[in-house]
């Protein structure tokens, strides 16, 4: 066969496993799809369900289900060490425990026997409020716990569970104006990890199923490469480390071929990165208020900030934080936010909370810790280190007793950045 021949099959070769890519990355920012909400990305799913499933069984322990109407990837529970996940819909306040228990309680008002296909969105209500008085929880008439309760609901249309079919869920919140919601019901059972038969305890809820081998440390660690922005090697059990050192070309090689995702290692931990910027649930950087002051705070924090002994991190005491913030703050007063202007301590919270769900600080009694990993984000990543820099990257080296060298300057994520 001539070379010509064959560039049909290995285009489409090429094209088919684009597709995959594009069907993996679809699936693990939306582990829920439907016909009426994405029907041209189910559609893709059911076309490579087969390999689909090979692959996320295999490569990181995860079982898809996927039916004519939906597609649902069933994660296994992060690992302890991982950043909170807390559920947040636009720019409401993030779930509380309040807030999943009256989501459990929607979903067990959904399932109750005689439910039809379609019900009033007073009627949810009201099944709500009389489970809730007897699991104990409570749920007043009041503006906050109303709020809760629809952004329970929201969250089930938000995944395709229900439909907005006649009038809306807002409508209702804000007038008490009618709606209808349909059900779909052959989803509404696999919104759960695991049936509820054999569940007799919440810890039952949230176990590894069996098949996932949860303990292998390969796929523990590809689970933790696409979940995490960022994996700390001092998090990382000794063999887990293992295999991040000694088999980084494989594990780069799984991850852009089935993921599209970038592997970066340096000396403080590993990175997946997307370089497309779609896959992740998370913005940064990025506009708003919020995530342009974590970005600007963290550019002033490396400068000013020390290493703690062995860690990887530059600890800044609370004090540190709040004047340099609000130094920041002062500056672009004019184009953010009033709320948070007007609210310091609201605009600390939510930036430290934002950097720590990108694993990039941790809260401390005395301080912030900021992982070196936050310097990737600074202006002008190929500069000239600056003199703070320079001092820092010689007392690491006095620490650890090292040579004096340029080498931590592109084994780190803080040398790689600065």
């Amino acid at each position: 066969m001539s070379a010509d021949a064959g560039r049909p099959v290995s285009t489409t070769a090429q094209h088919e496993a684009a597709e995959r890519r594009q069907a993996a990355r679809t699936l693990l920012s939306c582990p829920v799809l439907t016909s009426h909400r994405q029907p041209d990305e189910l559609a893709l799913v059911r076309r490579h369900s087969t390999a689909l499933r090979s692959t996320f069984a295999r490569l990181l322990g995860y079982h898809l289900i996927v039916e004519p109407s939906f597609a649902r990837l069933v994660k296994t529970p992060p690992s302890a060490d991982s950043p909170p996940r807390t559920v947040r819909r636009g720019d409401s306040p993030p779930f509380t425990p309040h807030t999943y228990a009256l989501f459990s309680l929607a979903c067990a008002a959904l399932l109750t026997p005689g439910t039809g296909e379609w019900l009033l969105i007073s009627s949810l209500v009201e099944q709500v409020r009389a489970d809730a008085v007897t699991a104990g929880v409570e749920l007043r008439d009041t503006p906050a716990d109303n709020r809760r309760l629809v952004q329970a609901v929201g969250l089930l249309i938000d995944w395709g569970v229900l439909t907005e079919t006649d009038g809306s869920l807002s409508a209702w919140s804000e007038r008490r104006e009618e709606g209808v919601l349909q059900i779909h019901r052959p989803l509404l059972p696999h919104v759960l990890p695991r049936p509820l038969r054999n569940v007799v305890s919440l810890a039952d809820l949230f176990e590894p199923m069996p098949a996932t081998a949860a303990s292998e440390p390969r796929r523990s660690l590809r689970r933790r490469l696409v979940e995490n922005p960022l994996v700390r090697r001092e998090d990382l059990p000794e063999d887990e480390r293992d295999v991040l050192s000694r088999e980084r070309s494989e594990l780069s090689r799984l991850l852009e071929e089935h993921f599209g995702l970038s592997l970066e290692v340096r000396a403080e931990g590993a990175v997946a990165y997307d370089t497309e910027g779609t896959l992740s649930d998370v913005a940064y950087p990025g506009p708003g208020t919020v995530r342009q002051a974590a970005l600007l705070l963290t550019d002033a924090l490396t400068d000013l900030a020390r290493p703690t002994g062995d860690r990887p991190d530059l600890v800044v005491s609370w004090d540190t934080v709040r004047s340099e913030l609000d130094n920041v703050t002062a500056r672009h007063a004019r184009a953010w936010a009033g709320a948070f202007v007007a609210d310091p301590d609201r605009l600390r919270k939510e930036v430290v909370a934002l950097l720590e769900s990108m694993s990039l600080a941790r809260s401390l009694p005395d301080g912030l810790a900021l992982h070196a990993a936050a310097a990737r984000y600074r202006p002008e990543p190929h500069a000239r280190p600056t003199r703070a820099a320079q001092r820092f990257a010689v007392t690491r080296r006095r620490e650890a007793d090292e040579p004096p060298s340029d080498a931590l300057f592109t084994e780190s994520f803080l040398g790689e950045a600065l």
